[in-house]
C-alpha cells in the first residue's frame, strides 16, 4: 500500500512517462510483476498517460528552454515514447512561434558575436549553437545564409 501511495504522489506531482515510473518502482524495490501491476493501476486511474506526458514535455522544453523539434523528438525517443505520441507532441508547437523563436535565438547569437571578423567562423559558431538547440539543419542553413547576407 505504501508503494502505491508513493508512486501515485510521484505521478501527481508532474507528468511522467512509463520509463520514469518503471525506474522509480524498481528503485523502491518492486519486482517486474509488481511494477507492471502498479503501472496498469496508474493508467486506469488516469495518473499515467504517455501522450499527455509527450505533449507537456514538448510544450515545456520549447517554451522554457527554446529547444527545437529535433532535440525534443530525440529526448522523447530516449524515454521510449511511441512515434504516435511524438507526432501528437509536435502538434503542440505552433509553427509561427517556432520560427519566431528560431529568429530570436539566431539574432541574439549574431549580436553576441558581432566582433567576430571572419564570416566563416561567425557562421560556424552560430550554426553549431542553433543546431545544438535542436533546430533542423536545412532551416538553420537557409536562415543563417539569409541573415549574414542582409547584415
Amino acid at each position: 500500500m505504501e508503494i502505491s501511495q508513493s508512486i501515485a504522489r510521484y505521478c501527481e506531482y508532474q507528468e511522467r512517462c512509463h520509463s520514469e515510473v518503471r525506474n522509480k518502482l524498481y528503485e523502491l524495490g518492486c519486482y517486474q510483476k509488481e511494477v507492471e501491476q502498479h503501472i496498469t493501476e496508474l493508467i486506469e486511474r488516469g495518473l499515467l498517460n504517455e501522450e499527455r506526458f509527450a505533449r507537456a514535455y514538448a510544450r515545456g522544453k520549447f517554451r522554457m528552454k527554446q529547444w527545437g523539434k529535433v532535440k525534443i523528438k530525440q529526448e522523447l525517443r530516449l524515454r521510449k515514447i511511441s512515434e504516435y505520441c511524438i507526432k501528437k507532441a509536435m502538434t503542440e508547437i505552433d509553427e509561427e512561434e517556432y520560427d519566431a523563436v528560431l529568429n530570436k535565438l539566431m539574432d541574439k547569437k549574431l549580436h553576441e558575436l558581432r566582433g567576430e571578423r571572419s564570416e566563416a567562423k561567425l557562421k560556424g559558431k552560430v550554426f553549431r549553437y542553433i543546431i545544438q538547440k535542436g533546430y533542423e539543419m536545412e532551416i538553420v542553413t537557409n536562415l543563417l545564409t539569409e541573415k549574414i547576407k542582409n547584415k
